[in-house]
């Protein structure tokens, strides 16, 4: 998680949401990624949607079996279906999202029984430290907009 955690800071810079997001395979990072919506000006270009397409151009195959998606926050509907049609075995999360989290907080897509493929989750993995980085970016948003107006 801290990588994605990294991650997360190199987007914060980048004046992007902070969100990272690392794929582990046997221990070993095969994906990393974060969030690059603004600057490709590219609503699924997601921490977690670049990482899993570096994965799958690691291994070649679109299937991503025994791997575990590292993110910092929790993934939304694109991006935990991503990881379900991937095959993936673990989602790890740092911060649940209120309004778009797909894995137990407004839906539950990685433990959907109608779905093929189901994904353990765990969430809360370095929660006060992400939790900060998004407050700080949320912070620094409002008072931009304050100038501006």
């Amino acid at each position: 998680m801290r990588l994605a955690f990294d991650e997360a800071r190199q987007a914060f810079e980048e004046a992007e949401t902070p969100v990272g997001a690392v794929v582990v395979f046997e221990d070993r990072v095969i994906g990393r990624g974060h969030n690059q919506t603004e600057r490709l000006h590219d609503a699924t270009a997601h921490a977690e949607m670049i990482a899993l397409s570096a994965a799958f151009n690691h291994f070649g195959d679109w299937r991503l079996q025994d791997c575990t998606l590292f993110s910092t926050l929790e993934p939304c509907p694109m991006c935990a279906g991503a990881a379900v049609l991937s095959r993936v075995k673990t989602i790890v999360y740092g911060v649940a999202d209120p309004k778009f989290g797909a894995c137990g907080s407004i839906l539950d897509i990685p433990s959907e029984k109608r779905l093929n493929h189901r994904i353990e989750v765990v969430g809360g993995v370095m929660e006060t430290e992400v939790s900060e980085l998004m407050k700080l970016f949320f912070q620094q948003v409002r008072k931009n907009k304050a100038r501006i107006n």
